[in-house]
């Protein structure tokens, strides 16, 4: 794994992505002059770039942050506090093409998809249940 470039904010991150064309680009969302997610946006739209993959970085646990980034295109969304290796690890699965969420946050996603699903059925009833007789007899 190799470093090619650093950036101070978002308009540079997306100038140094352009210029360098890097496999994954670990991004801070809290940048001056253009905001990690809005450079996200920049690097994901943008056909040239179609390879990169953005890794969203941040301090902040919260789903104003990992929804819009997300939104934007990011990969994946992860904490500055992961450690090192958990940080190698998450930009080896973007780099790969899958997606990689912080523990806190795929617990919440689980945790808001699990609501919608039940919620969207007749409490007692698994998915898939038919109201007609004889039906769900089938094992």
């Amino acid at each position: 794994m190799e470093t090619v470039g650093e950036a101070g904010d978002g308009a540079e991150a997306v100038a140094l992505a352009r210029e360098l064309t890097p496999d994954v680009v670990l991004m801070d969302l809290r940048m001056p002059v253009m905001d990690g997610i809005a450079a996200t946006r920049e690097i994901c739209s943008d056909a040239s770039l179609a390879g990169v993959r953005v890794l969203a970085l941040t301090m902040f646990d919260m789903d104003e942050y990992v929804h819009p980034a997300l939104q934007a295109g990011a990969s994946g969304f992860m904490l500055k506090d992961a450690s090192p290796d958990d940080l190698v690890t998450g930009i080896r699965v973007i780099a790969t093409g899958e997606g990689v969420l912080a523990p806190s946050v795929t617990r919440r996603v689980i945790a808001n998809f699990s609501h919608e699903d039940t919620a969207a059925r007749p409490p007692g009833r698994p998915p898939g249940w038919s109201a007609s007789p004889g039906a769900n007899r089938r094992c």
